[in-house]
């Protein structure tokens, strides 16, 4: 899809982004952190009953649009969309993440972005989607330690070529680094919207990151992080909820989401 040129000035409004004038290394890095600080991670519209559509226009509208946030597959896919617009080019990769004990997730567990620059410095791993991660994009082809806000990341070769992604020495996630294509992450997607296993029926999520830490909002607890400093404080009635969802995320929503209980 060849976004028109008034759907990448709205892309770029709503991250608070101006255009660069070219397609290069320290240009993603900026759209990147934009993104992070301005797009919210969360996955409110599965229990808010609202239809998952992976194909660019559904992704733009409502991340742009209805100036909604998302998980992986939402938040990759609409900043791969707008990254071709702006001249690079986006390979998607499918990675399976790191969970208790070391284990693996499913298959399509997650959506991250291959990047290539004009300045040829990449390519890089670029990120909007897996929460709290690397502020900056990360050179794929490096193996040594990669320094970002976030701590120290590291790239390392995995077996069957793929590529496994560690932060502070913990693995992450685990890259293929054969290309995909949007579609291809459909069967994860329904997973993880429909599975009792999965960790996004289980709980409400809506994160963001601020310029000193972190804020976010489970269910009717708000955490905010400031420099390193937790803070947790309940909230007290629907109001309160969906005042705090318009204020620290930008959400506007017409009613409290709760979490939709699955069948075991």
């Amino acid at each position: 899809m060849n976004l028109p040129a008034q759907t990448v000035d709205a892309y770029l409004a709503r991250i608070k982004g101006v255009r660069p004038r070219r397609a290069d290394a320290a240009a993603l890095r900026e759209l990147q952190q934009r993104h992070l600080l301005t797009v919210p991670f969360e996955n409110l519209s599965i229990h808010l009953g609202e239809p998952l559509v992976l194909e660019d226009r559904p992704l733009l509208e409502k991340i742009v649009g209805a100036r909604r946030g998302g998980f992986c597959y939402e938040l990759n896919g609409a900043f791969a969309a707008l990254l071709r617009a702006l001249g690079y080019r986006v390979t998607l990769l499918q990675g399976r993440v790191f969970g208790d004990g070391g284990r693996l997730g499913i298959p399509y567990d997650h959506l991250a972005l291959r990047v290539e620059t004009v300045d040829g410095t990449g390519p890089w791993l670029a990120d909007v989607g897996f929460g709290d991660h690397s502020h900056h994009p990360l050179l794929l082809g490096e193996r040594g330690e990669q320094a970002d806000p976030a701590g120290i990341f590291q790239i390392v070769e995995a077996p069957e070529g793929d590529l496994d992604v560690l932060r502070g020495g913990k693995p992450q996630f685990r890259l293929d680094t054969r290309p995909r294509e949007l579609v291809d992450f459909e069967a994860g997607a329904w997973w993880h919207r429909t599975s009792p296993a999965s960790h996004f029926t289980q709980s409400l999520v809506c994160s963001l990151l601020t310029e000193e830490g972190r804020i976010t909002l489970t269910g009717r607890k708000l955490v905010t992080t400031v420099r390193g400093e937790r803070q947790e404080r309940p909230l007290d009635g629907d109001e309160e909820v969906l005042a705090a969802y318009r204020k620290h995320f930008g959400l506007e929503l017409d009613r409290v989401p709760e979490v939709r209980r699955t069948q075991s």
